[in-house]
């Protein structure tokens, strides 16, 4: 019956047996939220690719070499580094001269922050919700992980595709497009949502746990919103929950963040 149809069913098994083996045999765990992440990369070569891409940024941008600015960014970022699950990071704090509103940190601790969010940003705390958010991408490894489902997501469209191998060249197109649709809005960006979510709760609580107010989180995303001119993109087409989401979200962790706050600082109001 499947010869007559042209299609093969021995690649999808194989792909699935592999796929069952690689998933269970590479489940690390995410410190803070505790959730099995699938990652089959060594802590030692993901950090060895995060100091190379930041060697790299900084020799293309204006990194601003010292000044208040500077200062305060790697004040921040002590901080919060101190508080962080740290797995061997050798932290380093930079800024860079750019419009761009953004901020990143990659593999190892290489953190930059781009001059133009600092408006945005306002004050310490936001710096320190934007700053804790980039660690926590970073921590969490969710650069390893996207690879790794990008990998099986790879795999799974080729087994798709030499399974599909006589069929009808029009009926093959039409398949594996919709299994690319399919894969991209049904998997791979609410897996990228869920890891933007992920690093909102850890950072707001490295910024707490580092006595910067977690109050400051939905307010900056306000902020965020208004510089955006309200604008978002349909959330099940994007790769970040929308703003609203993201204050709701901190809303509901808030009392969590002050609770720990409290715990580790008391009644300090460190800016």
């Amino acid at each position: 019956m499947f010869e007559k149809t042209g299609f093969f069913a021995l690649p999808l098994v194989l792909f699935f047996v592999y796929a069952v083996y690689f998933y269970f045999s590479h489940q690390e765990t995410v410190p803070l939220t505790g959730r099995s992440q699938l990652v089959d990369m060594s802590r030692a070569d993901e950090m060895t690719l995060g100091a190379k891409a930041y060697s790299d940024i900084l020799h293309k941008e204006k990194v601003i070499p010292s000044g208040k600015l500077v200062d305060n960014i790697r004040t921040i970022g002590k901080r919060l580094a101190v508080v962080a699950d740290d797995p061997g990071f050798e932290w380093e704090f930079n800024v860079i001269n750019s419009p761009q509103a953004n901020a990143f940190a990659l593999p190892g601790g290489k953190v930059a922050v781009y001059t133009g969010i600092i408006p945005i940003a306002e004050n310490a705390n936001g710096l320190a919700i934007i700053m804790g958010h980039e660690i926590a991408h970073a921590i969490a490894r969710h650069g390893a992980e996207r690879m790794a489902y990008q990998k099986l997501k790879n795999l799974g469209m080729l087994a798709v595709s030499t399974s599909l191998g006589d069929m009808d060249v029009g009926k093959r197109q039409m398949i594996m497009g919709a299994l690319g649709v399919g894969a991209q809005y049904g998997v791979m960006l609410p897996f990228s949502r869920e890891h933007e979510s992920e690093a909102d709760y850890m950072g707001l609580i490295y910024a707490a746990k580092a006595c910067f107010d977690p109050r400051e989180a939905p307010k900056l995303w306000e902020r965020m919103a208004q510089a955006s001119g309200g604008k978002s993109p349909t959330e099940f087409m994007s790769t970040h929950p929308s703003h609203d989401t993201r204050i709701q979200q901190f809303t509901q962790w808030m009392p969590e963040a002050l609770k720990i706050r409290e715990q580790y600082c008391g009644n300090k109001s460190k800016q």
